[in-house]
């Protein structure tokens, strides 16, 4: 199947209520592409390891949507003009011209499955479930990734920061929360490393399909592996459920913004003598993340490199 493309030209002002009238009328899955920096709030709700670069803001803004090639495009596109004739009395809807292209039919959660294969992180074979191990990795430390629409394959170095890290803390008696867990690969890397139990938790619903999915391909249960949604930073009910005090590892793989805010917070998930070990760090942000460690009362233990990337170590002492 074949669909016709449509991209809307409006103004960042309206962006949000031109989004609105699209669904309305019947439009689902509106993209939009603008130049609006990220507010501070938009940064701390981001558990990923790098923020997009962008231009300054110029005011316009992109609405993209799909119609199926036998739907009727004339009829939508004429609902679509009378509505922004009609906002435009009351609101600067900017240009409002509608570009239309086609494209063949894309499965655009699945597409980018072309561009991710196995790879190794020192002698851990990580490789996606739709590829097979070979006979010569049969000895290898395995461990199959899907991400499906969340965060994680390991190929970022902030995330193989992580797994260094987590492995040399890592004990047969350790409790570890991973903080932002996107698919899930740092709590199950743990438990392969011989960990007892692995909980994680994420602001992005899909990373509670995708890590629980993983799970049932590596052969982890449930029983060793919990994940929850929720904000831990500010979400008082989160907290309580992540626990107090019991965890022998807190691993963050996300922005240094947002690890300034974790950070006093998390100390109290921590055991006396827990490993707090954080990574998402940019080489510039390296003395931010170590002062708001400092300043939470934890010791800082190492500090490791990979390429631009920073990861920061520290033990909560008792």
């Amino acid at each position: 199947m074949k669909w016709n493309k449509f991209r809307l030209t409006t103004t960042t002002e309206a962006e949000d209520i031109v989004s609105s009238m699209l669904m309305d009328l019947g439009i689902q899955g509106v993209e939009i592409e603008d130049k609006v920096p990220l507010t501070q709030s938009d940064k701390e709700q981001m558990f990923v390891d790098i923020l997009p670069e962008t231009e300054a803001d110029d005011g316009v803004a992109y609405l993209s949507f799909y119609l199926e090639e036998d739907e009727d495009k004339e009829k939508v596109l004429a609902d679509v003009r009378v509505e922004l004739q009609d906002m435009a009395s009351y609101l600067n809807v900017g240009a409002c011209t509608i570009e239309e292209s086609q494209t063949e039919d894309v499965d655009w959660v699945n597409n980018w499955k072309q561009y991710f294969h196995q790879f190794y992180v020192d002698d851990i074979l990580i490789i996606p479930s739709w590829e097979e191990v070979k006979p010569e990795d049969n000895d290898k430390m395995v461990i199959h990734i899907d991400p499906g629409t969340a965060f994680g394959t390991g190929m970022h170095e902030t995330t193989q920061l992580c797994i260094r890290q987590i492995r040399k803390y890592t004990t047969p008696e350790t409790t570890i929360l991973d903080v932002g867990c996107g698919s899930g690969i740092l709590g199950m890397l743990a438990l392969k490393f011989g960990a007892k139990y692995s909980v994680g938790t994420d602001l992005d619903p899909c990373a509670i399909e995708a890590t629980y999915e993983n799970m049932e391909v590596n052969g982890i249960s449930k029983e060793m592996y919990e994940v929850m949604i929720g904000n831990v930073i500010d979400d008082k009910d989160v907290q309580d459920k992540v626990g107090y005090g019991k965890y022998d590892i807190v691993v963050a793989n996300i922005l240094a913004d947002v690890l300034v805010a974790l950070t006093p917070v998390i100390v109290d998930q921590l055991k006396d003598g827990g490993i707090y070990i954080t990574s998402g760090i940019i080489d510039d942000k390296e003395e931010t993340v170590v002062e708001a460690v400092k300043a939470a009362g934890l010791e800082v233990l190492e500090v490791t490199y990979q390429g631009e990337w920073v990861s920061v170590t520290a033990r909560k002492n008792g």
